[in-house]
């Protein structure tokens, strides 16, 4: 029989970030532990507020199932003396573990004969294993920041107030640290029944009764239905004052996690304020007071805002109008900042880039945006877009109108001339907005300011959108780059963050990614998959190591060959997370992989090429070449015919030979499937030559020779992949 097991931790109020977190860790933390126990049970359900944190077992079995454990005591020779009798070791393994002498038997192994015995183990209660499970769940540790309070030696994200464990309707007792777990929970805190001026204790017996309990005391519980409330909510207040809500589901996230009972009020602003740009007034309403901004049907902004409280206001007209007070005084400061920001040309804050430290060991931001800027031009040379700076060429020219793009008319310029302009110029002014009020005092509209500002200045349209784009993707899955400058100038600055972090030894470890190394990585690769950019990451990061050079604290083939292995994982990943086969991931990857669209090509070749009855015996054949040639650097001494003392041998050359040209041509055109289909032809001579021939021969001469042919066999598919990691 199964019953419902319920915990919840009662705490001080949780940042809305940490909720969600907290929950799935401690999900995780209590389903590895009853499955430690061997509790079986149906489901586990999270509820959560910014006060509370639930558990719901359902479905919890009542007592552990029997089992029956082999025990392996000490070898015969050390059990038994010579005439037979019991030795102390024997009677010593019985007596701990509860054993009668008749329940040892002799059993042969391939290490010798054993004791043995079959122990049946009765399956203990699950209500007094219980104790235990969540004591632990409780105490693991799940978040980077916990803390203490008092005087008390245990520690959480927020102080704890209250544990309700209750199991079939029966308590749970036990305590962490000072606090003993019960049977209630407590409502809302300023809304609930009161007793003795504070929150009256809710009696739990059951899932049934804590939820509607919770929900009779101003709780609702669950995310889920606080999401639904905050909605329909929001788009009722906008609807009434004639628009609807800007879509913003982050934004619904985090306050369905930083309120139990949501409320929701809606207030207004003066029109004047619409004159600022849309995003400044959106970031002042969402960054600064969590509030939904309203729209009209054809997307622009109205004067009103949408705000959800955590309790019911005895006069919502105050309240309204402290939130409008507040919203006044953020808009006027957007207001101040914005005009004395247009007084100046976005190319003239470039300089003052030069009092921004970007990193300490890495300099300032004029030292980035110098760095990448040439990087970035270097990239757009390789991939056929734009010229790369000519000799005696500075990345700082860029700040001249000699080379700002709207001055010339496209037709009559050189399109890869006018390109590099472009970009040379968007990579300059990328990060000068951050010399600018709105910036200082909004941090979010870093790139959206210095777009507006740059069409301000009367800079191209082309470098206003890729200072915007270069940000691109600003979250995992987000939105990438659609034009080719903005995308270039993003890969270049993300690049030149990673390698200079590795440079100076600032590697992400475990949870800590402080730059977010791992998801600019991310970000590059999915930007070069988007636009089918053919350039090599290794040249790219030999590029920005040979700018980094001064800053370097290791050398610099050390620190490339950490950051490509950075670029691999994160690349694998990505790959693995789209349903590709890890063993045909690893196959291209562990052979030249730098050209990510035609290693990504590579692999999904091979995953056609699987289907291909040949595959297998192709495979089983190159294993046994890459096995023999352990520690054989690929393209080392070429064959001589004149050695071969075989004919299997002669006719592996011969057939090596024959298909080597078609193998480059079907490289370089990129048709990885006929290149497939081409090595599957030479099979059998590989068979062959396994099966006749003994490659470590005693002669040293024919045995490299040997060698040497397998290892012209091995080029043959190495540079495309390693198909002897294939699991076919």
């Amino acid at each position: 029989m199964s019953k419902d097991l319920l915990l919840e931790i009662g705490t001080e109020e949780l940042p809305a970030k940490v909720v969600p977190r907290a929950l799935s860790a401690l999900e995780g933390f209590l389903r590895k532990n009853l499955e430690a126990k061997r509790l079986t049970f149906a489901s586990i359900k999270t509820l959560g507020t910014p006060r509370r944190l639930t558990l719901i077992v359902r479905g919890l079995e009542e007592k552990q199932p029997d089992s029956r454990v082999e025990l392996k005591g000490p070898q015969k020779k050390a059990a038994y003396d010579n005439e037979g009798k019991p030795t102390g070791a024997l009677l010593g393994f019985v007596r701990s573990q509860g054993l009668e002498l008749a329940d040892i038997k002799l059993v042969s192994t391939d290490k010798g004969e054993y004791a043995t015995a079959i122990k049946e183990i009765k399956g203990e209660e699950t209500a007094k294993i219980l104790p235990g499970v969540l004591l632990e769940t409780i105490s693991q540790e799940f978040m980077p920041k916990s803390m203490r309070w008092g005087s008390y030696d245990i520690s959480f994200s927020r102080p704890i107030h209250w544990i309700a464990a209750i199991y079939g309707g029966e308590k749970i007792e036990f305590s962490y640290g000072h606090i003993n777990s019960s049977d209630v929970t407590y409502g809302h805190r300023f809304l609930s029944e009161k007793k003795d001026g504070r929150s009256a204790p809710i009696k739990v017996s059951s899932v049934e009764s804590y939820i509607k309990g919770l929900e009779a005391s101003f709780v609702i519980p669950d995310p889920e239905d606080r999401k639904k409330a905050i909605r329909k909510g929001v788009e009722q207040a906008a609807a009434d004052a004639g628009g609807s809500i800007l879509a913003d589901e982050g934004l619904l996230e985090e306050i369905a996690y930083l309120v139990e009972y949501p409320v929701v009020l809606r207030g207004s602003f003066e029109k004047e304020f619409l004159a600022l740009p849309r995003d400044i007034i959106v970031n002042a309403m969402r960054e600064h007071q969590r509030y939904f901004s309203v729209i009209n049907g054809s997307g622009g902004l109205l004067p009103f805002f949408i705000t959800v409280a955590n309790t019911k206001p005895t006069d919502m007209d105050v309240v309204r109008k402290g939130n409008e007070r507040v919203l006044r005084a953020r808009l006027n400061d957007a207001k101040f900042y914005f005009e004395q920001d247009i007084k100046k040309p976005l190319v003239e804050r470039v300089s003052s880039l030069k009092g921004v430290v970007f990193q300490a060991k890495l300099g300032t931001s004029f030292e980035k945006v110098e760095r990448f800027t040439a990087l970035a031009l270097f990239l757009g040379n390789k991939v056929g877009f734009s010229r790369p700076l000519e000799e005696g060429e500075k990345p700082a020219d860029f700040a001249s109108d000699a080379f700002n793009p709207a001055q010339y008319d496209p037709k009559s310029v050189d399109p890869g001339l006018l390109s590099k302009y472009i970009i040379g110029r968007a990579a300059l002014l990328a990060k000068a907005d951050l010399t600018s009020g709105v910036v200082g005092e909004f941090p979010s509209l870093q790139g959206i300011m210095g777009s507006v500002y740059a069409n301000r200045s009367g800079e191209a349209q082309e470098v206003s959108v890729a200072i915007y784009e270069h940000y691109l993707p600003s979250s995992s899955g987000g939105a990438l780059p659609a034009s080719l400058a903005g995308a270039i100038v993003s890969i270049a600055d993300k690049m030149d963050t990673i390698c200079g972090c590795f440079a100076v030894g600032l590697i992400p470890t475990g949870a800590a990614d402080p730059y977010a190394l791992r998801r600019q990585a991310l970000g590059i690769i999915a930007i070069i998959l988007d636009k089918g950019f053919r350039v090599r990451i290794d040249e790219l990061v030999d590029e920005a190591l040979r700018l980094l050079a001064p800053k370097a604290v290791k050398s610099i083939e050390e620190i490339k060959s950490a950051v490509l292995e950075f670029f691999k994982e994160r690349l694998r990943n990505q790959l693995l997370s789209q349903g590709l086969s890890h063993d045909s991931i690893d196959a291209v990857l562990s052979a030249p992989w730098y050209d990510i669209n035609d290693g990504v090509k590579r692999i999904k070749a091979l995953e056609e090429f699987k289907a291909n009855p040949d595959c297998q015996r192709l495979v089983v054949a190159f294993k046994r070449v890459s096995n023999i040639l352990k520690g054989v650097e690929p393209g080392a001494a070429k064959p001589d015919a004149a050695l071969f003392a075989e004919p299997e041998e002669t006719a592996l050359f011969e057939a090596s030979k024959a298909i080597a040209p078609k193998m480059k041509e079907l490289r370089e055109k990129g048709d990885y499937q006929l290149a497939f289909e081409t090595l599957a032809s030479i099979k059998d001579r590989v068979d062959s030559f396994f099966d006749k021939v003994m490659v470590m021969a005693e002669d040293r001469k024919v045995r490299d020779n040997r060698l040497a042919l397998l290892n012209s066999i091995r080029d043959l598919y190495f540079r495309i992949a390693d198909l002897s990691r294939l699991m076919v």
